[in-house]
Parts: C-alpha cells; structure tokens; sequence
C-alpha cells in the first residue's frame, strides 16, 4: 500500500508538471513553489465544482508534496479519516506533518490567506528545528 501510494504522488507530481510547463518552470524546486500560488490565485477567478476542486487539490498538493519530499526527504502514509496523505519528514530523530491537500484547498477557495510558499516556509523552519532539537509538529 505504501509503495503504491508513493509512486501514485510521484506519478500525479509528474503529471502536473508536464501538463502546466507551459505555464512555468516546475522543476520541484521551494521557489517553483511561488508559480503554483500564482496558479492557484488564477483558479479563483473561475467557478469551480466539487469534482474539478478535488482533482486540483489531489494534483496541486501531489506536486507539494514531493518539492517537500525531494528537497526534506519523508514518507507518505494514508489517513483514513482524511482520506487523504500526509507527509511526514524526520522519524525517527524528529517528526513534521504537512497535509499538502487540505492546503491547497484553503488557497483555493480562502484565496491569499492560505500562501503556498508561507505555509511551506512553515514547513521548512519546522524540519530545522526538528533536525536540531527533536521537535515534532504539523504545519497546517
């Protein structure tokens, strides 16, 4: 199960930047991260339906999770009660939680209040302080 569920974030992540290249350079790098907010804030200029929103948050937030990952390192597991991943970087020295989905759905529909590169720079003081103090947290 774990192994599928990686390859499916992997393969979602792919997809993406492969369908939006030309909209910007993803190249899974923290800074690419500003051109998917700058996407994200377009998508609220249009009327959306459940299913459309879903699909950008499941792809959209595959794309974060593996910036996180591939830069941070973590695993991917499923939450049932979510129904959706987490990433979690560090165990077992330390623990950071990022649930990628949730957040791309807030900047969706909050607009700026959710900031994809403030939260991810959460993300990434968290996975410092943890390295350097143990410290365990989820970023929401």
């Amino acid at each position: 199960m774990q192994r599928n569920l990686k390859n499916d974030i992997i393969e979602t992540a792919e997809n993406f930047t492969d369908n939006f290249s030309d909209k910007a350079k993803f190249d899974f790098s923290v800074e690419s991260l500003q051109d998917v907010d700058a996407m994200l804030d377009e998508l609220r200029d249009f009327e959306i339906d459940e299913d459309y929103l879903n699909s950008a948050c499941s792809m959209v937030g595959s794309y974060i999770f593996e910036v996180a990952r591939r830069n941070f390192g973590g695993e991917y597991y499923w939450v049932q009660d979510k129904e959706q991943p987490v990433l979690i970087t560090g165990e077992p020295a330390f623990s950071v939680s990022i649930y990628a989905f949730d957040k791309v759905r807030g900047r969706i529909v909050n607009g700026e209040e959710d900031n994809i590169p403030y939260y991810f720079e959460g993300y990434v003081k968290a996975v410092q302080k943890g390295k350097e103090t143990g410290y365990c947290a989820t970023i929401v």
